[in-house]
């Protein structure tokens, strides 16, 4: 599979991103999903969902509905809770069905024109569409409509499946949903609403997740089970890989329209993006997170004083790692959760400030101690050394940083806003070299096949790995169509300068 060739990474890591805001440097979901048919207050269920999996997606949300005879549809930048309250909520959004949408932006800008569920009006009537994932075919198959006559309202690669299924022949609508979802290639859970359904789809691999509540006879479907949870909602079942689920009042159906395959679930979701309280493939979240700390523990044994979690996320495989090595866990640093995104414009002063506006150190606790930090991950490093420094600066006499998750050394094309690899510490150097940049005393990842180990398996099986884990493997369960089409056309510009 052919990938980013890596750069050299400057010696100084603030010359790496010097527009990036420090407290940004995290992996970020693109979004999450949810619907809900035959409930007569399905938008203020949707919003309440949506609200369960706001973690995914801060940048947009939307919702649509269908009251048995209109769509009604409403999107906004910004936060559920902003915009998707009051008593008029079910005026504006009628109807006893509905999807919802929460979005980062990875394919597409910020922008709302982006923001999704997207609606049209079709042959056979509207169809609303929320996505979950990333089409590594996307923009192949764009330009193809485009030349075909096709207009695009937005740079969504979701707009691309709408366009698919509006050229379809087949004669029903679902006929023509499956046709398209035969052309698309990448990671998805789709949730669609039509006049007459609910449709429920994830890709052949599974790798974006999905899964089927019920709640008191209505069907729901949601990226996580923290979403039923938030409603009341039994859950069900998670969505096979490659299934298609149509959800009326009537109950639920089934469909496998692809070859079947073994599934690749995307291993991050236990890593960091899904909450904590969800349940993931029948495993517990928090209970995967902590075991990633024992095996942490267990694999990267250092003399210490106290084991402190990077908040919140860190905290499991902190809890996990205390437990594994007798070290006391204490709480050394401390997050304010009511700092916005936009709480200040990022001045040179406030990247100087930088971490200290969403974490503090409890100088109690780390002064003259030997602390081990633990964190979920390492992304860009810039983060991580400022947060060391911080821990210094309180006065702890050593500082040994923890991951508790493998290095993250390839980028994702499934998803996930992640960085270039030449934006990746792990992607660029030793972990000697990561060591002195980052400040620390000594610097530990927790293995590949410890993670395994942490997810109930023995180890990774290199002929067939039971998860997508490219971020740390560089294997890649799908062909990278529109990557591979990019690099032959900048090898194609280089040769034609070397001949030149």
């Amino acid at each position: 599979m052919t990938v980013p060739a890596p750069m050299q990474i400057p010696p100084d890591l603030d010359e790496i991103t010097a527009w990036f805001d420090p407290d940004e440097d995290r992996l970020r979901e693109e979004c999450g999903v949810f619907g809900i048919v035959g409930n007569g207050e399905a938008a203020v269920l949707t919003a309440l969902g949506l609200h369960a999996l706001q973690h995914r997606g801060q940048e947009g949300c939307g919702i649509v509905t269908f009251d048995g005879a209109l769509f009604h549809h409403e999107r906004h930048m910004g936060l559920v809770g902003d915009h998707f309250t009051g008593p008029d909520l079910m005026t504006r959004l009628p109807g006893k069905h509905a999807i919802g949408h929460v979005r980062y932006a990875t394919q597409g800008g910020t922008i709302m024109r982006n923001v999704q569920p997207l609606f049209a009006d079709l042959s056979g009537g509207g169809i609303g569409v929320a996505h979950n994932g990333n089409l590594t075919n996307a923009r192949k198959l764009r330009e193809q409509l485009v030349e075909d006559g096709a207009i695009f309202q937005s740079t969504s690669d979701t707009e691309v499946i709408l366009h698919l299924i509006a050229r379809s022949r087949a004669p029903r609508m679902m006929d023509r949903f499956v046709e398209a979802l035969h052309q698309i290639e990448g990671a998805y859970a789709l949730v669609a609403l039509t006049n007459k359904t609910l449709i429920g789809v994830r890709d052949p691999l599974g790798i974006r997740p999905l899964v089927l509540g019920d709640l008191n006879g209505c069907p729901v479907l949601a990226s996580e089970t923290c979403a039923l949870d938030m409603i009341g909602a039994t859950f069900v079942r998670e969505i096979g890989h490659g299934e298609v689920v149509i959800c009326s009042e009537d109950g639920v159906e089934s469909l496998k329209p692809f070859v079947d395959q073994p599934s690749r679930p995307c291993v991050f979701e236990f890593v960091y993006f899904s909450r904590p309280d969800s349940i993931v493939g029948g495993k517990s979240v928090y209970d995967v997170r902590k075991r990633m700390g024992i095996r942490l523990a267990q694999e990267t044994q250092i003399e210490a004083d106290v084991v402190v979690p990077v908040p919140d996320s860190g905290v499991p495989a902190a809890l996990g790692y205390t437990e594994a090595s007798g070290i006391p866990y204490e709480l050394g640093i401390i997050r304010n959760h009511y700092v916005g995104r936009t709480f200040i414009e990022p001045t040179q002063l406030i990247r100087t400030l930088g971490v200290r506006r969403k974490h503090s150190a409890n100088r109690g606790v780390l002064y003259g101690k030997r602390v081990v930090l633990v964190d979920d991950s390492i992304v860009r490093g810039t983060t991580s050394r400022k947060i060391v420094q911080m821990v210094r600066d309180a006065g702890a006499r050593e500082v040994h940083l923890r991951s508790a998750s493998p290095a993250i050394q390839w980028p994702d094309f499934y998803g996930i806003d992640m960085p270039d690899r030449d934006q990746l510490i792990a992607g660029q150097m030793s972990v000697l070299d990561m060591t002195k940049i980052l400040g620390v005393d000594s610097l530990g990842f927790l293995s590949v096949d410890g993670l395994y180990w942490a997810l109930g398996e023995e180890k990774r099986d290199p002929h067939m790995p039971r998860y997508s884990d490219h971020l740390f493997t560089g294997d890649y369960p799908t062909r990278l169509i529109d990557l591979d089409r990019a690099q032959s056309d900048k090898d194609h510009q280089l040769s034609f300068l070397v001949d030149a």
